[in-house]
């Protein structure tokens, strides 16, 4: 029977084919299962985009047993693959070397989204060599796409020494471990994104806190400087600002730059690089300030390892104050999200460069008021040193008036010097002018009350209401209690939308035989003041119940100059 020996050692050779076949895809399939659990491991316990980049190569060229594996990743709103990481091309090459989508094997796998493999690499008209990388020494190249639901993001591969046949089996173990290392490589990315929005964020909350504090301009610049080279994680900031009358710029913030570069500190409005940001109002991105001509110190630049310039205008409300500059130790492409946070800091800085000078200015102002006030008071005491020197009580009662006139212009002044502002809280005079003309009296127990709305007005005006309402109090100090001893005075003020109204009413004598026929120095200064300066009315009516004084005077009443 040889056909039949003949045929079962066929059916022998044909079963142990199939032993080795399914030892061998057991063999496959328990690499792939080994890999995948070390990389998900490994994954599992790595946040960070750089520690998961470093993760993925070095253990994808331990499973696959190959000299490099790399991964490009796209850059963010261009066509750009850019090496973030490897364990077989020269490290240097890591964020510098790049290719366009559809550039070389790599980019040709993120162009069609599909694995491709060479075994001859340099051979294959599609590839593209990348000199930094210092690859000339690898021979076979396979590269699959890293994908993200349905979202194309890099590209990784793996290269030999030898020439080396990527078969079927190794193409799907490596994208295997792609579509692991795609879905770790966007949480990380994530992370980080989110880790550096916090920086940011923190960035500008104490940007935020330094700029509204209480700090002199100087003070507040130089924190601002070393805050901004924090958030953008420069080497250098510089800050120049815009000198009256806006002729020149003078450096008047730096961070981590030498004497020399702060003894370099004036600039004309055009004059190189800062001075273009400044004159056009616009950033302003240098690659490489060693070597761009407009850039006027290279030397100095080179001294102290300033590469890449970022510059923007500091702009408050269409005004351009002065440039904010900052430097990195390395090439480095700014990117239109890092033009935007730091445009976002220039602002902030600038509106706190006019808030400070508003500070400084109100400061001064403050201290001009105060000091008019003190004038005045020395004035006031002088004259009272006149009273009690006086031997006639028409002398006494005329120093006494002037007194209680320079001592109500003083008051408006003393609200202005506490409050630092144009327009002035006159009830707040009022009860200084009350207490003014009691303290100055006939000696009578005359209670004077202030009553009524809050009310602000311009200074001028402020002070020629307060001047009215102090000769009304004191033509009723003086005319209003003949003959009694006690009574009261009350100042009322009301503010309405069109129209404002103050009262001095008081419960003396009215029209009795002692109220003097004749129209006083007080009264006529009153209606002057009314008329001329309030643009209002000044009424008087009396009564056995008293005597009511009014001055209505419109709500737009002009400041004219300030007092």
């Amino acid at each position: 029977m040889p056909g039949s020996a003949t045929s079962g050692a066929g059916r022998r050779l044909e079963r142990a084919r199939i032993r080795a076949a399914d030892a061998h895809e057991l063999e496959r399939r328990t690499k792939q299962l080994r890999a995948v659990g070390e990389i998900s491991a490994a994954l599992a316990a790595a946040w960070e985009l750089e520690t998961t980049l470093e993760v993925i190569t070095r253990i994808t060229s331990e499973v696959m047993g190959v000299a490099s594996c790399s991964i490009y990743l796209q850059e963010e709103g261009t066509d750009r693959l850019v090496l973030k990481a490897t364990t077989g091309l020269a490290r240097s090459a890591i964020g510098v070397a790049w290719l366009k989508t559809g550039e070389g094997l790599t980019g040709w796998t993120v162009a069609h989204g599909r694995p491709v493999a060479a075994s001859d690499a340099r051979s294959d008209p599609r590839f593209k060599l990348l000199p930094e990388t210092h690859e000339e020494t690898l021979s076979s190249l396979a590269a699959v796409p890293l994908t993200v639901q349905g979202r194309t993001i890099g590209a990784m591969n793996v290269q030999t020494v030898r020439p080396h046949e990527f078969i079927e089996e190794d193409v799907e173990l490596l994208s295997l471990i792609a579509n692991l290392a795609a879905g770790a490589l966007e949480k990380a990315s994530l992370y980080d994104r989110m880790r550096q929005q916090i920086r940011e964020l923190e960035g500008l909350v104490e940007v935020s806190r330094t700029v509204i504090s209480p700090l002199y301009l100087d003070e507040m610049l130089g924190l601002v400087a070393e805050m901004a080279a924090r958030v953008m994680n420069a080497k250098a900031v510089v800050l120049h600002l815009i000198e009256e009358p806006g002729s020149r710029l003078v450096l008047r913030a730096a961070h981590n730059t030498s004497p020399a570069r702060r003894g370099a500190a004036s600039l004309a409005l055009g004059d190189g690089i800062v001075g273009d940001v400044a004159k056009h109002a616009r950033p302003l991105i240098v690659p490489d300030v060693r070597a761009d001509v407009r850039y006027k110190n290279q030397a100095l630049a080179a001294l102290e390892g300033l590469v890449s310039l970022l510059s923007v205008p500091l702009v408050v409300r269409n005004r351009t104050v002065g440039v904010l500059s900052c430097y990195t130790d390395a090439p480095h492409e700014f990117t239109a999200k890092e033009v935007d946070l730091f445009s976002m800091l220039a602002n902030q800085t600038a509106l706190a460069i006019e808030n400070a000078r508003l500070v400084i200015s109100s400061a001064v102002v403050r201290e001009m008021h105060h000091r008019v006030k003190n004038n005045l008071e020395t004035v006031a005491m002088l004259l009272r040193l006149q009273v009690s020197a006086a031997e006639d009580d028409r002398t006494k009662h005329i120093l006494g008036g002037a007194i209680t006139r320079i001592l109500s212009i003083a008051a408006v002044h003393e609200t202005l010097g506490e409050q630092g502002l144009r327009l002035v809280d006159v009830k707040q005079v009022l009860e200084r002018v009350a207490g003014y003309a009691a303290e100055l009296g006939p000696g009578k127990d005359v209670a004077i009350d202030v009553e009524g709305d809050a009310l602000s007005l311009p200074s001028r005006a402020a002070t020629s209401l307060a001047l009215a309402a102090s000769e009304l109090v004191q033509n009723a100090m003086k005319h209003a209690f003949v003959g009694r001893d006690r009574g009261r005075i009350l100042i009322s003020l009301r503010a309405g939308p069109d129209e404002h109204q103050l009262t001095v009413v008081d419960n003396g004598v009215g029209q009795g035989e002692a109220r003097p026929r004749r129209k006083g120095l007080g009264l006529e200064i009153v209606q002057t003041l009314v008329a001329h300066d309030l643009k209002g009315r000044f009424e008087m009516a009396s009564s056995g119940d008293g005597t009511r004084a009014t001055v209505r005077f419109p709500a737009t009443v002009d400041d004219g100059a300030s007092p």
